[in-house]
């Protein structure tokens, strides 16, 4: 096992995206930020994060929180009042 130092972050996400990402880390017993850190290392090296089957429990989430968002929205994306 390897030692790491953990610090604390103030990340702001669009709303639905975090609704998905902390029912996702509930159904996966672990917490969100350990998910957003899993997915940070699996895409450093290229690495798909996610099995067939969250693949498929995410898209479920995605439908219940009316999430519509994709990879290509993600340069794109502006607060209100930008």
């Amino acid at each position: 096992m390897k030692r790491i130092e953990r610090v604390q972050t103030g990340l702001r996400l669009e709303k639905r995206l975090l609704k998905v990402l902390k029912a996702l880390a509930e159904h996966l017993d672990m917490s969100t930020a350990d998910l957003i850190e899993g997915m940070a290392l699996h895409a450093f090296e290229g690495k798909a994060p996610f099995s067939a089957a969250t693949l498929e429990k995410i898209a479920m989430l995605k439908q219940v929180y009316d999430f519509d968002l994709t990879a290509g929205d993600s340069h794109k994306l502006r607060e209100d009042g930008e």
